[in-house]
Protein backbone atom coordinates (compact mmCIF):
# COMPACT_ATOMS: atom_id res chain seq x y z
CA UNK A 1 0.00 0.00 0.00
CA UNK A 2 1.05 3.55 -0.84
CA UNK A 3 2.16 5.51 2.07
CA UNK A 4 -0.07 8.47 2.58
CA UNK A 5 0.43 11.69 4.82
CA UNK A 6 2.99 14.70 5.21
CA UNK A 7 6.74 13.49 4.49
CA UNK A 8 8.28 13.72 8.40
CA UNK A 9 11.83 14.50 9.73
CA UNK A 10 12.35 10.87 9.60
CA UNK A 11 11.56 10.28 6.12
CA UNK A 12 13.91 13.05 5.12
CA UNK A 13 16.74 11.10 7.40
CA UNK A 14 15.99 8.42 5.92
CA UNK A 15 16.59 9.19 1.96
CA UNK A 16 19.55 11.46 2.52
CA UNK A 17 20.98 9.05 4.96
CA UNK A 18 21.70 11.06 7.81
CA UNK A 19 20.67 11.60 11.28
CA UNK A 20 17.63 13.08 11.99
CA UNK A 21 19.77 15.45 14.51
CA UNK A 22 21.85 16.58 10.80
CA UNK A 23 18.57 17.13 9.43
CA UNK A 24 17.34 19.27 12.11
CA UNK A 25 20.88 20.91 12.02
CA UNK A 26 20.36 21.86 8.18
CA UNK A 27 16.53 23.07 9.09
CA UNK A 28 17.98 25.47 11.93
CA UNK A 29 21.11 26.45 9.30
CA UNK A 30 24.18 25.31 12.13
CA UNK A 31 27.23 26.09 11.03
CA UNK A 32 27.80 22.69 12.13
CA UNK A 33 27.97 20.67 8.65
CA UNK A 34 30.19 20.32 5.80
CA UNK A 35 28.11 21.93 2.30
CA UNK A 36 27.98 18.53 0.68
CA UNK A 37 25.79 17.17 3.76
CA UNK A 38 23.81 20.40 4.00
CA UNK A 39 23.42 20.48 0.04
CA UNK A 40 22.28 16.24 0.11
CA UNK A 41 19.48 16.91 3.09
CA UNK A 42 17.82 19.97 1.30
CA UNK A 43 17.80 18.24 -2.38
CA UNK A 44 15.87 16.12 -0.01
CA UNK A 45 13.46 18.42 1.75
CA UNK A 46 13.18 19.89 -1.62
CA UNK A 47 12.29 16.52 -3.58
CA UNK A 48 10.17 15.50 -0.78
CA UNK A 49 8.11 18.90 -0.10
CA UNK A 50 8.70 18.38 3.61
CA UNK A 51 7.35 21.16 5.47
CA UNK A 52 9.38 20.79 9.39
CA UNK A 53 6.93 20.30 12.04
CA UNK A 54 7.82 22.84 15.32
CA UNK A 55 4.53 21.78 17.22
CA UNK A 56 6.06 17.99 17.58
CA UNK A 57 9.68 18.95 18.05
CA UNK A 58 8.15 21.47 20.49
CA UNK A 59 6.49 18.66 22.34
CA UNK A 60 9.63 16.27 22.37
CA UNK A 61 11.62 19.48 23.57
CA UNK A 62 9.26 20.66 26.65
CA UNK A 63 9.87 23.93 24.64
CA UNK A 64 8.39 25.95 22.14
CA UNK A 65 9.94 27.40 18.74
CA UNK A 66 9.25 30.71 20.11
CA UNK A 67 11.97 33.42 20.85
CA UNK A 68 10.96 36.12 22.84
CA UNK A 69 11.71 40.12 22.68
CA UNK A 70 11.48 41.79 26.21
CA UNK A 71 11.51 45.29 26.39
CA UNK A 72 10.11 48.64 28.08
CA UNK A 73 12.22 51.15 25.76
CA UNK A 74 10.36 54.77 25.60
CA UNK A 75 12.14 54.80 21.75
CA UNK A 76 10.20 52.85 18.67
CA UNK A 77 12.79 52.90 16.56
CA UNK A 78 15.57 51.26 18.94
CA UNK A 79 12.65 48.01 19.13
CA UNK A 80 12.25 48.18 15.78
CA UNK A 81 15.59 47.75 14.92
CA UNK A 82 15.86 44.85 17.11
CA UNK A 83 13.58 42.89 15.84
CA UNK A 84 14.91 43.37 12.13
CA UNK A 85 17.88 42.32 13.71
CA UNK A 86 16.44 38.87 15.48
CA UNK A 87 13.95 38.30 12.29
CA UNK A 88 17.41 38.10 10.28
CA UNK A 89 18.77 35.70 12.45
CA UNK A 90 15.42 33.15 12.65
CA UNK A 91 14.73 33.65 8.98
CA UNK A 92 14.37 30.06 7.33
CA UNK A 93 14.83 28.52 10.92
CA UNK A 94 11.89 26.72 12.79
CA UNK A 95 11.96 29.83 15.37
CA UNK A 96 9.52 32.51 15.53
CA UNK A 97 9.51 35.51 17.51
CA UNK A 98 7.03 36.85 20.19
CA UNK A 99 7.28 41.08 21.74
CA UNK A 100 6.71 41.53 25.09
CA UNK A 101 6.46 45.12 26.39
CA UNK A 102 6.98 45.25 30.12
CA UNK A 103 6.95 48.08 33.02
CA UNK A 104 9.67 48.10 34.65
CA UNK A 105 8.47 50.33 37.17
CA UNK A 106 5.66 47.68 38.44
CA UNK A 107 5.60 46.72 41.43
CA UNK A 108 4.71 42.73 39.44
CA UNK A 109 7.25 42.80 37.04
CA UNK A 110 8.98 39.84 37.67
CA UNK A 111 5.77 37.88 38.29
CA UNK A 112 4.13 39.11 35.27
CA UNK A 113 7.07 38.31 33.22
CA UNK A 114 7.35 34.74 35.21
CA UNK A 115 3.88 34.31 34.18
CA UNK A 116 4.58 35.17 30.52
CA UNK A 117 7.83 32.99 30.34
CA UNK A 118 6.21 29.75 31.66
CA UNK A 119 2.60 30.25 29.94
CA UNK A 120 4.58 30.22 26.45
CA UNK A 121 7.23 28.16 27.36
CA UNK A 122 10.02 29.82 25.30
CA UNK A 123 12.70 28.05 23.80
CA UNK A 124 14.67 31.67 24.72
CA UNK A 125 14.28 35.38 25.24
CA UNK A 126 16.40 38.58 24.69
CA UNK A 127 16.41 41.39 26.64
CA UNK A 128 16.63 44.73 25.42
CA UNK A 129 17.78 47.55 28.38
CA UNK A 130 17.21 48.90 30.62
CA UNK A 131 15.31 45.73 31.26
CA UNK A 132 18.56 44.06 30.92
CA UNK A 133 20.29 45.51 33.52
CA UNK A 134 18.34 44.10 35.72
CA UNK A 135 20.02 41.04 37.10
CA UNK A 136 16.78 39.89 38.96
CA UNK A 137 15.42 39.28 35.46
CA UNK A 138 18.20 37.38 34.72
CA UNK A 139 18.01 35.57 37.67
CA UNK A 140 14.36 34.49 36.44
CA UNK A 141 15.12 33.73 33.37
CA UNK A 142 17.95 31.19 34.86
CA UNK A 143 15.75 29.70 37.15
CA UNK A 144 13.03 28.41 35.32
CA UNK A 145 15.50 27.36 32.46
CA UNK A 146 14.47 29.69 29.53
CA UNK A 147 18.11 30.60 27.68
CA UNK A 148 18.39 34.48 27.27
CA UNK A 149 20.90 36.38 26.09
CA UNK A 150 21.15 40.23 27.59
CA UNK A 151 21.78 43.52 25.17
CA UNK A 152 24.07 46.32 27.13
CA UNK A 153 26.58 49.20 26.49
CA UNK A 154 28.54 47.59 29.27
CA UNK A 155 29.81 44.37 30.32
CA UNK A 156 26.77 42.69 32.76
CA UNK A 157 27.22 38.95 32.18
CA UNK A 158 29.13 35.94 31.02
CA UNK A 159 29.77 36.67 27.20
CA UNK A 160 27.70 33.64 26.00
CA UNK A 161 24.77 35.74 27.79
CA UNK A 162 25.11 39.10 26.22
CA UNK A 163 26.38 41.21 23.42
CA UNK A 164 27.39 44.91 24.28
CA UNK A 165 28.47 47.70 22.73
CA UNK A 166 31.34 50.50 23.29
CA UNK A 167 28.76 53.58 24.25
CA UNK A 168 31.34 54.89 26.49
CA UNK A 169 34.35 54.93 23.94
CA UNK A 170 31.79 56.06 20.85
CA UNK A 171 30.53 58.94 22.98
CA UNK A 172 34.02 60.10 23.88
CA UNK A 173 35.41 59.91 20.42
CA UNK A 174 31.82 61.79 19.01
CA UNK A 175 33.04 64.63 21.22
CA UNK A 176 36.68 64.76 20.79
CA UNK A 177 35.33 65.26 17.36
CA UNK A 178 33.78 68.26 18.66
CA UNK A 179 36.45 69.40 20.08
CA UNK A 180 39.33 69.43 17.42
CA UNK A 181 36.80 71.34 15.56
CA UNK A 182 37.31 74.21 18.05
CA UNK A 183 34.39 73.41 20.52
CA UNK A 184 34.69 74.47 24.51
CA UNK A 185 31.07 74.96 24.97
CA UNK A 186 29.58 71.91 24.55
CA UNK A 187 26.23 70.85 25.68
CA UNK A 188 24.42 67.22 26.39
CA UNK A 189 21.24 66.38 25.85
CA UNK A 190 22.09 62.95 28.45
CA UNK A 191 19.36 59.83 28.55
CA UNK A 192 17.11 59.33 31.36
CA UNK A 193 17.70 58.21 34.51
CA UNK A 194 18.16 54.37 34.82
CA UNK A 195 19.34 53.28 31.63
CA UNK A 196 22.60 51.99 31.24
CA UNK A 197 23.50 53.38 27.88
CA UNK A 198 22.94 56.64 29.48
CA UNK A 199 25.60 56.63 31.76
CA UNK A 200 27.88 55.04 29.72
CA UNK A 201 27.26 57.92 26.88
CA UNK A 202 27.18 60.41 29.92
CA UNK A 203 31.06 59.08 30.77
CA UNK A 204 32.05 59.43 27.38
CA UNK A 205 30.92 63.05 27.39
CA UNK A 206 32.84 63.64 30.51
CA UNK A 207 36.05 61.74 29.65
CA UNK A 208 36.67 63.70 26.40
CA UNK A 209 35.86 67.43 28.24
CA UNK A 210 38.27 66.37 30.91
CA UNK A 211 41.09 65.16 28.95
CA UNK A 212 40.77 68.32 27.25
CA UNK A 213 40.74 70.59 30.51
CA UNK A 214 37.51 71.84 29.16
CA UNK A 215 35.23 72.32 32.59
CA UNK A 216 31.39 71.22 32.81
CA UNK A 217 29.06 73.39 34.24
CA UNK A 218 26.11 71.19 35.89
CA UNK A 219 23.90 73.87 33.32
CA UNK A 220 25.12 72.40 30.43
CA UNK A 221 23.62 69.09 30.93
CA UNK A 222 19.77 68.63 29.97
CA UNK A 223 17.82 65.56 30.95
CA UNK A 224 16.06 63.42 27.96
CA UNK A 225 14.16 60.26 27.86
CA UNK A 226 15.24 59.20 24.10
CA UNK A 227 12.15 61.19 22.80
CA UNK A 228 11.68 63.80 20.31
CA UNK A 229 9.60 66.15 22.47
CA UNK A 230 12.29 65.57 25.51
CA UNK A 231 15.34 66.58 23.14
CA UNK A 232 13.40 70.02 22.07
CA UNK A 233 13.11 70.52 25.89
CA UNK A 234 16.34 69.93 26.15
CA UNK A 235 17.37 72.05 23.73
CA UNK A 236 15.09 75.06 24.56
CA UNK A 237 16.85 75.24 28.21
CA UNK A 238 20.12 74.99 26.88
CA UNK A 239 19.72 77.65 24.31
CA UNK A 240 18.71 79.85 26.85
CA UNK A 241 22.32 79.90 28.64
CA UNK A 242 24.33 83.18 28.41
CA UNK A 243 26.77 82.51 26.50
CA UNK A 244 25.17 79.38 24.89
CA UNK A 245 26.27 76.13 23.79
CA UNK A 246 28.36 76.05 20.09
CA UNK A 247 27.41 72.72 20.30
CA UNK A 248 25.40 69.94 21.46
CA UNK A 249 25.93 66.15 21.40
CA UNK A 250 22.40 64.24 22.04
CA UNK A 251 22.55 60.76 23.39
CA UNK A 252 20.33 59.46 20.60
CA UNK A 253 19.18 60.70 17.35
CA UNK A 254 15.43 61.31 18.47
CA UNK A 255 16.78 63.97 20.80
CA UNK A 256 18.94 65.45 18.67
CA UNK A 257 15.86 66.30 15.91
CA UNK A 258 14.52 67.99 19.05
CA UNK A 259 17.27 69.55 18.88
CA UNK A 260 17.47 70.68 15.64
CA UNK A 261 13.85 71.78 15.77
CA UNK A 262 14.38 73.74 18.87
CA UNK A 263 16.97 75.45 17.13
CA UNK A 264 15.73 76.24 13.80
CA UNK A 265 12.64 78.08 15.58
CA UNK A 266 15.29 80.45 17.25
CA UNK A 267 16.84 81.19 13.59
CA UNK A 268 19.81 79.52 14.20
CA UNK A 269 21.79 77.64 11.14
CA UNK A 270 23.18 74.60 11.76
CA UNK A 271 26.00 73.91 11.61
CA UNK A 272 27.27 77.99 11.09
CA UNK A 273 25.61 78.38 14.52
CA UNK A 274 25.21 75.44 16.41
CA UNK A 275 26.86 71.74 15.73
CA UNK A 276 24.87 68.86 16.59
CA UNK A 277 26.27 65.33 17.24
CA UNK A 278 23.39 62.18 17.68
CA UNK A 279 23.77 58.23 18.86
CA UNK A 280 22.17 55.56 16.71
CA UNK A 281 22.42 56.45 13.19
CA UNK A 282 18.47 55.40 12.97
CA UNK A 283 16.68 56.64 9.54
CA UNK A 284 16.23 60.06 10.77
CA UNK A 285 20.11 60.90 11.00
CA UNK A 286 20.15 60.96 7.67
CA UNK A 287 16.32 62.26 6.85
CA UNK A 288 17.04 65.81 8.65
CA UNK A 289 18.69 68.62 6.95
CA UNK A 290 21.51 69.04 7.37
CA UNK A 291 21.87 65.34 8.06
CA UNK A 292 22.98 64.27 11.17
CA UNK A 293 26.94 63.45 11.92
CA UNK A 294 26.26 60.91 15.14
CA UNK A 295 27.46 57.79 16.25
CA UNK A 296 26.20 54.36 14.74
CA UNK A 297 25.44 51.49 17.01
CA UNK A 298 25.01 48.00 15.36
CA UNK A 299 21.98 47.34 17.22
CA UNK A 300 20.60 44.80 14.63
CA UNK A 301 23.71 43.08 14.49
CA UNK A 302 23.83 42.61 17.81
CA UNK A 303 20.49 41.71 18.21
CA UNK A 304 20.87 39.23 14.97
CA UNK A 305 23.88 38.02 17.33
CA UNK A 306 21.80 37.83 20.39
CA UNK A 307 19.41 34.90 18.37
CA UNK A 308 21.65 33.52 16.72
CA UNK A 309 23.12 32.78 20.33
CA UNK A 310 19.54 31.77 21.71
CA UNK A 311 19.50 28.85 19.20
CA UNK A 312 22.69 27.11 19.12
CA UNK A 313 22.87 24.11 20.49
CA UNK A 314 19.86 23.02 19.79
CA UNK A 315 20.19 19.31 19.61
CA UNK A 316 22.17 19.57 22.26
CA UNK A 317 25.79 20.49 21.12
CA UNK A 318 27.65 23.92 21.26
CA UNK A 319 29.40 25.77 18.41
CA UNK A 320 33.01 25.88 17.83
CA UNK A 321 35.18 29.06 18.24
CA UNK A 322 35.40 29.12 14.84
CA UNK A 323 31.65 30.14 14.48
CA UNK A 324 30.78 31.48 17.80
CA UNK A 325 28.91 34.65 18.00
CA UNK A 326 30.83 37.79 19.12
CA UNK A 327 29.92 39.66 21.96
CA UNK A 328 31.19 43.20 21.82
CA UNK A 329 29.86 45.10 18.51
CA UNK A 330 32.06 48.36 18.42
CA UNK A 331 30.06 51.81 17.85
CA UNK A 332 31.41 54.38 14.96
CA UNK A 333 31.02 57.85 14.35
CA UNK A 334 29.61 58.58 10.86
CA UNK A 335 30.61 62.78 9.92
CA UNK A 336 27.91 64.18 7.83
CA UNK A 337 26.85 68.01 7.77
CA UNK A 338 26.05 68.91 10.97
CA UNK A 339 29.31 69.74 12.60
CA UNK A 340 31.32 72.57 11.36
CA UNK A 341 34.57 74.74 12.88
CA UNK A 342 33.42 76.69 15.99
CA UNK A 343 33.22 80.16 15.14
CA UNK A 344 33.17 82.06 18.53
Amino acid sequence: MRKTGQPTINDVARIAGVSKKTVSRVINRSPLLNEETRRKVEEVIEGLSYIPNPQARALALRRNFLIGLVHDNPNAQTVMNVQQGMLEALRGTEFEMVVRPVDRGSATMLDDLRHFLERQRLFGVLLMPPISENDSVAKLCADIGCRYVRMASAPVDKPENMVTSNDRQAVREATEHLIANGHRRIGLVAGPHGFRSALERRLGFEDALGDAGIALPRSMIADGNYTFESGMVAAERLLDLTPRPTAILSCNDEMAAGVIHAARQRGLDIPRDLSIIGFDDTPIAAHVWPPLTTVRWPIASMARSAALKLIAGIDGDERDEGVEEPSLFLSTLIRRGSVSTASN
